[in-house]
């Protein structure tokens, strides 16, 4: 039986169209996916992400079991609030999951995981702190909603607790601060500024009419999926799962190889697969015949090999058909997708397809 979050009752009431989704009944769209995409990209929307679980971690060895525990480097992180995106491995260097860790203090670290992967996430993490003597809680007592898109602060701060707002307006890209209860961090899913608020459970319902009376207007999952895949974002179980590594997901830049002495889980297979060379890499895929581009479709390499798709979509802000795709690692800058018993072509590109608003 999917599970319920704090604001299943407003999406009923602003015309959610509720799915199953990674155990939760969550709104895919509100009436139209497509203006739901445009309202993030051209103004503000905001999405109920409170089916992504919130650890936070604590001790005095707090820093050292993260610099164990992930392949990026939370040493980087020097001012508090400070955020880093990273993978949390496997031995063999599959992907257990893609995570934001916040440095909130020498004693406290706040890790934000994935919906779907959060038993095994919880339950790896809290086996590897044992050692470390830290303190893993997870905050099952906060929401989280995501404002974004270019006048998303903008609206936003119009109705947050005044505390908040004297933060939140100072916030940097890619941080975050504590505010009492409250939580607000300059992150997102969708290649727009904005915020993502984590906050009590008993206020976010009211939150979530403040900002739709403010024009914040509710988003679902499926403009959640076509805005992160135009950004070039990465989907847990689909662009990256427990089979493959950073190395061939298009996610090298997420570690941290330097200091050389810094072990952390999964390294000596990354090491062995970056010397002997990835067979493979994630590129992005625009498609320049006519159809749609969609996950486990065939990519035919001439002269090199098959590949898959691993997410594709209508890029509603390019008007063309857009993917990430696992191909062979000499693929150059043109292929063929295997649709409907056709080759069709399209072009390789670097996998970042719109950037706050505009094509890349």
């Amino acid at each position: 039986m999917s599970q319920k979050t704090v604001l299943h009752q407003k999406h009923i009431d602003y015309g959610g169209k509720l799915v199953d989704f990674a155990g939760w009944h969550m709104p895919v769209n509100y009436g139209s996916q497509m203006d739901e995409h445009h309202q993030v990209r051209n103004d503000a929307g905001m999405f109920d992400v409170s089916h992504m679980t919130i650890v936070d971690l604590s001790g005095e060895r707090v820093s050292e079991f993260l610099r164990y525990l992930l392949a990026n480097d939370v040493a980087k992180l020097k001012q508090p609030g400070k955020a880093l995106y990273s993978c949390m491995l496997r031995p063999d260097g599959g992907i257990i999951d893609d995570l934001i860790v916040y440095f909130m203090n020498d004693g406290w670290y706040r890790m934000v995981v994935n919906a779907g992967t959060r038993d095994k996430d919880i339950a790896w993490i809290c086996e590897q702190a044992v050692s470390f003597d830290v303190g893993v809680r997870e905050r099952d007592d906060l929401a989280m909603i995501a404002v974004q898109g270019p006048n998303a602060r903008e609206k936003a701060v119009t109705v947050l607790p005044v505390d908040v707002v004297e933060v939140a307006s100072q916030l940097q890209r890619f941080f975050g601060c504590d505010c009492g209860e409250w939580f607000i961090g300059r992150t997102g899913y969708t290649g727009e500024d904005g915020f993502e608020i984590m906050l009590p459970n008993s206020e976010a319902p009211a939150l979530w009419d403040s900002l739709a009376q403010a024009g914040v207007k509710p988003c679902g999952l499926g403009a959640r999926d076509t805005l992160r895949l135009e950004a070039g974002m990465n989907l847990y179980g689909s662009d990256m799962t427990e089979t493959t590594t950073p190395l061939i997901s298009g996610l090298g830049w997420t570690i941290a190889w330097e200091p050389a002495e810094r072990d952390f889980i999964g390294r000596a297979a990354l090491q062995r697969q970056r010397d002997e060379g990835p067979t493979q890499k994630l590129v992005g895929l625009v498609l320049e015949d006519k159809g749609v581009l969609r996950g486990h479709q065939i990519v035919i390499v001439e002269n090199t090999g098959e590949g898959e798709i691993t997410s594709g979509t209508y890029s509603p802000t390019l008007k063309q058909s857009i993917a990430l795709a696992r191909v062979p690692a000499r693929t150059g800058d043109h292929c063929h997708v295997k649709i409907r018993g056709k080759l069709l072509n399209a072009r390789v590109v670097k996998p970042v397809f719109v950037r706050d608003g505009k094509a890349v």
